[in-house]
């Protein structure tokens, strides 16, 4: 073996520093940077591998892999996260950053570039029980980050902050002789002033990755290819040659499952669904199918992961409910449990446990965190006023009382939150509050409770809180309900209620209460994991091992990153806390409300019915799904996504390619010369792969989806432009060419079949049943950065070929939104005294209407094209009154669309005017 290296250049710095702490034997030979070693690529590079086979490698952290692998060293799940991580995060800033130090002076701004980097890294280590990034001994992901942070962290004038576990970590490896060694022989201890040669010639590129905010439309970002570079070409080709020579199988899941050393430890959570009801598409996607294409992603992707989840079944609702049905509390959670399950097995939501909060664990550990926090002095006594219904004789919860908001003047809001306005509401702050059950007015009592103590756990959270939001994913929406709960100072948090259906509260004097259930549920989390597994502490008591992950609608939100956090910092018990917290916006239904009462919209239990397979459904919820606003549920939107995207597009690809297969060459897949053309393609979908992989990191799992659709688009083009129906009939070379184009399309499709698996595991079991794919191709391409490879080489006989999916015809969705639409009822043009809901506050009267569905297509179109037009105004920021005039266009349109399509209007609310 021969390694090439460059003077002044910092990728041959890492290659060197492990050549020589591997002790590999190998001739080093020192070039010029801009002689051309590689002799197939036009463009000069380094560092390179020649091996004894003669062939090349020139990605310089898969030269650092090869020469670890050759020495014997095996890599971890954990080393591979953080060569992962060095590549796609911490590269492209160290360049820049190098950049702004070394040729334009520009040193404060370069700090300011680093500074996420250096935080995270700063984060992981405070946390880390081992010398350096994974254990007590150096490992290549070590070296590799020190590598490229050495310019930069040698560099006296360069000011980090305050990085003492980053600074301790990088001096520990600097002292290194391997590495003393590889610095001083390519930078000679000049740090990023030995790097201005090689910095002129490779400019710091502002290469946007899909994670990043942009104003750039989704349409648009779909229709710019990327620009490949002859490097990134050749190299998705050589990594397409390996093969699953060097693959490793995604392990077997053996429970119970518990955290293990030397790998990344992930446990993951999705809000416990009420048991009171059936769950709607929007509570589907919300939390559990959500959480569930995360746990999915990561069991691919090697991690040893945990999924848990169960219906939260104490409190008022539950009570409320079986009033309802005449049944006792404990009878509606075994009937809704039921009911449950069922629905989430038929969506393929994979749990490792699905449970429920009505258990003697739930009340073990409740009752001890209570107890602790008691001890420690966070718990107050306060007798605070109660609304108490004389006609039954008991105090009212929050949910056994309704009015009107006192902040919007929503006419529904509960006696705990506003749902219109999302407010956290006082009952007795209710105007015109009416006892759920008997309707008759209640009065204001005293009784006294106990709170939770936020304001003196508050330094402490906030302490928390940076240090999570610092290293893990939180949503946006999480981040700012978070912040501004904080900024309006906390106040202490009633955590009792007079109740029955309740875990007990074990203190004497309020042996008649129970706890209040957003203090008692999220412990169902521990609990459910403690019916799993008698060793749950192993995962709820490992901080230092375990990486949680919260998935939820955005109004659990201050539960979960404030009063529940406060509960466990209060307890002091070594409790493991949120590091990641996912929160969706809401799903409507048709630009309205899901009404289990009113009929309208789609809930679990009916979507069976419909006939349409659950991937449908589930690949449709995922592509809607409300990251960064609200989305709303539309049949003639699912027809369309369903029969462009599935049927023309993914469909028409994978069933096209694995058919030229079994017509053109019996089966079995043909030999594969690649020409320029299809190592072009090659790198395209490797590009796309990566994408998914560092947006499925992030947990964006909207966005990785279109990666799969871009996938498979370009295999279309492909596939089009290249003819192979036609070239299979002509000569030698044209004959060679349909078998190179079918090949390789062939093996696109593999892929796809492994991208899929999270968010479409039946199709993707589907696709790889009929292709006979290797059952070790799913964990080569997706582990690690993620690599395309050829899994299906010549020779390889496919199955069965037949269509993924069926087209939704216009008479089906037409008869979809009329069974589901609810309905209308009408309501007197008069308004009575009834509608006169606060000061100057009025609901209007609606009227029936009949549908006009073509005049509702038509307007359907304006409406999208107006949408768009407002969305680029306010992406140029022009003023408001220009965008307020095109607002108001799109909601007359609006107005005029649910006309067409026979909806009533919502009561739309309008301020009287001040005498």
């Amino acid at each position: 073996m021969k390694l090439f290296v460059g003077e002044g250049n910092p990728h041959s710095v890492k290659v060197l520093a492990v050549l020589e702490l591997t002790g590999v034997k190998c001739d080093v030979q020192l070039v010029n940077n801009e002689e051309r070693v590689v002799p197939y690529l036009t463009r000069p590079v380094l560092p390179v591998l020649l091996l004894p086979s003669g062939q090349h490698l020139f990605s310089p952290n898969t030269i650092c892999q090869y020469l670890f692998d050759v020495s014997g060293r095996k890599a971890t799940d954990a080393t591979n996260q953080w060569m992962e991580w060095e590549i796609t995060d911490l590269q492209p800033a160290v360049l820049q950053a190098l950049h702004m130090m070394a040729l334009q002076g520009k040193r404060s701004e370069a700090a300011a570039v680093m500074k996420e980097p250096l935080s995270h890294l700063e984060q992981n280590l405070r946390k880390s029980s081992t010398q350096f990034l994974t254990s007590d001994a150096i490992t290549i992901a070590d070296i590799v980050l020190w590598a490229a942070l050495y310019p930069i962290l040698s560099d006296s004038s360069f000011e980090a902050g305050d990085l003492r576990f980053v600074r301790g970590w990088f001096d520990g490896v600097d002292v290194q002789s391997a590495c003393q060694t590889a610095a001083q022989k390519v930078l000679h201890g000049k740090s990023s002033e030995a790097l201005k040669t090689f910095l002129q010639k490779h400019p710091a590129t502002q290469t946007q990755r899909r994670d990043c905010p942009t104003n750039t439309s989704a349409a648009e970002a779909e229709d710019t290819e990327r620009v490949m570079s002859e490097l990134e070409i050749e190299e998705a080709a050589q990594m397409w040659s390996t093969g699953l020579k060097y693959s490793h199988a995604v392990p077997q899941r053996n429970h119970p499952i518990l955290p293990q050393e030397g790998r990344r430890n992930v446990l993951v959570t999705s809000a416990l669904p009420y048991v009171n009801n059936v769950p709607h598409l929007g509570n589907i996607i919300g939390c559990v199918l959500s959480a569930d294409v995360f746990a999915r992603y990561g069991r691919l992707r090697g991690w040893n992961l945990l999924y848990v989840c169960g219906t939260d079944e104490y409190g008022t609702a539950t009570e409320n409910k079986a009033r309802e049905e005449g049944l006792t509390p404990r009878e509606i959670c075994d009937k809704y449990y039921a009911i449950h399950a069922s629905i989430y097995k038929w969506f393929q939501i994979d749990f490792d446990f699905f449970g429920r909060t009505t258990t003697d664990r739930q009340t073990e550990i409740a009752q001890d965190i209570f107890w602790r926090l008691h001890e420690r002095g966070f718990l107050l006594e306060e007798t605070v006023e109660q609304l108490r219904c004389e006609s039954c004789q008991r105090f009212l919860a929050d949910r056994f009382v309704e009015g009107v908001c006192p902040h919007c003047c929503y006419p529904e809001a509960r006696g705990d939150q506003c749902d219109k306005c999302g407010r956290l509401i006082n009952a007795v702050d209710l105007r015109n509050p009416q006892c759920k059950v008997c309707k008759q007015t209640p009065v204001i009592r005293s009784s006294k409770h106990l709170f939770l103590d936020l304001p003196k756990l508050e330094g402490e959270l906030e302490k928390w809180l940076d240090q999570s939001m610092g290293a893990g994913d939180w949503t946006t929406n999480a981040r700012q309900i978070t912040r501004s709960w904080l900024r309006d100072g906390l106040k202490p948090r009633c955590i009792t209620r007079d109740l029955k259906w309740g875990t007990p509260v074990p203190h004497p004097d309020y042996k008649e209460k129970v706890f209040y259930v957003w203090f008692d549920a999220p412990i169902g989390y521990l609990s459910i994991t403690a019916n799993y597994t008698d060793q749950w502490e192993k995962w709820w008591k490992n901080p230092q091992q375990v990486e949680l992950y919260n998935f939820m609608a955005k109004d659990n939100v201050p539960f979960h990153s404030v009063v529940f956090p406060c509960s466990l910092l209060g307890a002091q018990d070594n409790y493991t806390i949120v590091n990641n917290l996912i929160a969706t916006e809401y799903l409507n239904y048709e630009d309205t409300k899901f009404s289990k009462s009113r009929g309208v919209g789609v809930f679990g239990d009916m979507a069976k019915d419909t006939g349409i397979p659950s991937d449908v459904w589930r690949f449709y919820l995922l592509y809607v799904r409300p990251e960064a606003q609200d989305s709303a549920f539309s049949w003639s939107d699912m027809a369309l996504k369903n029969n462009s995207e599935l049927l023309n597009n993914l469909g028409n690809f994978i069933n096209r390619a694995a058919m030229f297969v079994t017509k053109f060459f019996e089966g079995r897949v043909p030999e594969m010369l690649l020409n320029d053309d299809d190592k072009r393609l090659i790198a395209m979908v490797s590009w796309e792969l990566k994408q998914y992989i560092q947006l499925l990191d992030k947990v964006r799992i909207r966005d990785a989806l279109k990666c799969i659709l871009n996938i498979s688009r370009h295999g279309n083009q492909y596939i089009q432009l290249n003819e192979p129906w036609k070239k299979i009939k002509g000569g030698d070379m044209d004959k060679q060419r349909a078998s190179t184009v079918t090949g390789v399309s062939v093996n696109v499709a593999c892929l796809l079949s492994a991208l899929l698996e999270p968010y479409m595991p039946t199709v993707s079991q589907t696709i790889r049943t009929q292709l006979q794919a290797p059952p070790n191709c799913t964990g080569a391409m997706i582990q690690g950065a993620g690599t395309f490879i050829c899994t299906l080489p010549a020779g390889h006989r496919i199955g069965t070929v037949s269509p993924l999916f069926q087209k939704l015809e216009n008479e089906q969705i037409e008869g979809f939104r009329k069974q589901f639409g609810g309905q209308q009822t009408q309501i007197p043009s008069t308004a009575s005294a009834d509608t006169k809901l606060c000061a100057g506050v009025e609901l209007n009267s609606t009227v029936n209407v009949k549908a006009d569905p073509e005049r509702a297509r038509r307007l359907a179109e304006q409406v999208t094209e107006q949408a768009d037009k407002v969305r680029a105004l306010k992406a140029q920021k022009a003023e408001k009154s220009v965008i307020g005039e095109e607002v108001a266009k799109l909601l007359e349109l609006k107005k005029q669309l649910a006309l067409a399509e026979g909806k009533n209007q919502e009561p739309s609310n309008h301020k009287a005017k001040k005498k």
